[in-house]
């Protein structure tokens, strides 16, 4: 790929970006959402973290893990997993679960 090729490539992702992303502030008048859509949004940012959490937790280098009791992301992920159930916080469990991660990485080399 040339140096226009990829300036063209650049450009054309830029005004794909800020099409879609304003989007919604191009219309003059507000776009109501049906009930159904704004229920199903609730749930957006739980699954988007899932989706990255989880692949995360369970893989190593592209291969399931057999022996769990040895990597130290299933005792941050039951923990997180404990503190969220309990508090019912994104936050406090993202930073409970590096708590016990970073220790168990750093400490004992897991």
């Amino acid at each position: 790929m040339n140096t226009g090729e990829l300036l063209l490539t650049i450009a054309g992702l830029t005004v794909i970006t800020v099409v879609t992303r304003s989007f919604f502030f191009l219309s003059e008048r507000e776009l109501a959402l049906p009930d159904w859509v704004k229920r199903g949004l609730r749930y957006a940012p739980l699954a988007a973290l899932a989706a990255v959490v989880v692949p995360e937790v369970v893989m190593s280098q592209g291969h399931v893990v057999a022996q769990p009791w040895y990597d130290a992301r299933f005792y941050a992920a039951a923990v997180a997993t404990a503190y969220f159930f309990w508090r019912r916080g994104i936050l406090g469990t993202i930073v409970t679960g590096m708590a016990v991660l970073l220790p168990l990485r750093l400490g004992l080399g897991w």
